[in-house]
């Protein structure tokens, strides 16, 4: 199984580490032809304006969308979260993926950010230790988005059939077991998900 990791910007090289922990073949993703060669695909976090450009000007951004249309599996974080949404509040919208809406910096500035424990049920009964930095929070989903997670109320985890999105930084813990749902997600153990 091979993943590719979006390595435009970002905390890429910590989600390679967890992939690699987890078993997995991990590949550093920056041109379009290295997209043939993966069975997955994490766009991790970063300034979401930047990694979206570049997404354009190296034509990658055509590739991906065919890509997850055609069932592969895709997992957003933080910035990825934000370029995967259908809405941005207040930017233009890039992949365009997943029917939510998307709030840039929702928790405010880089000194605000923080880590907190977040009950993930899918994940199992201890909590999840999620670093939010600078994070966005999804103001919306539609009637085909699980949502997996919140904290005091926000929406920071989704499932849409094959596509995952986190509003925090996953890679940035020791703890592997949202790396290794979004694995499993090949193998289609986890079909019945439960919105919370």
């Amino acid at each position: 199984m091979r993943t590719g990791i979006l390595a435009m910007q970002g905390a890429f090289r910590e989600h390679a580490e967890a992939l690699r922990k987890c078993g997995c073949e991990a590949v550093e993703i920056r041109k379009p032809t290295e997209l043939q060669f993966i069975d997955a695909l994490i766009i991790p976090g970063g300034e979401s304006t930047v990694i979206g450009k570049l997404l354009r000007d190296y034509r990658l951004m055509e590739i991906i969308i065919a890509k997850a249309n055609s069932g592969m599996p895709i997992f957003g974080t933080c910035a990825g979260a934000i370029l995967l949404a259908g809405k941005i509040e207040a930017e233009r919208r890039w992949l365009g993926l997943m029917d939510i809406e998307v709030r840039r910096n929702a928790y405010g500035r880089q000194i605000d950010s923080f880590e907190v424990e977040v009950d993930i049920p899918v994940l199992g009964k201890e909590p999840f230790p999620a670093v939010f930095i600078r994070a966005p929070r999804i103001e919306r989903v539609g009637p085909g988005v699980n949502v997996l997670a919140r904290h005091k109320g926000g929406i920071v985890l989704v499932r849409q059939g094959n596509l995952l999105a986190a509003t925090f930084h996953p890679e940035l813990t020791g703890d592997l077991r949202l790396h290794r749902y979004f694995l499993e997600m090949f193998c289609g153990e986890r079909k019945k998900v439960v919105s919370v």
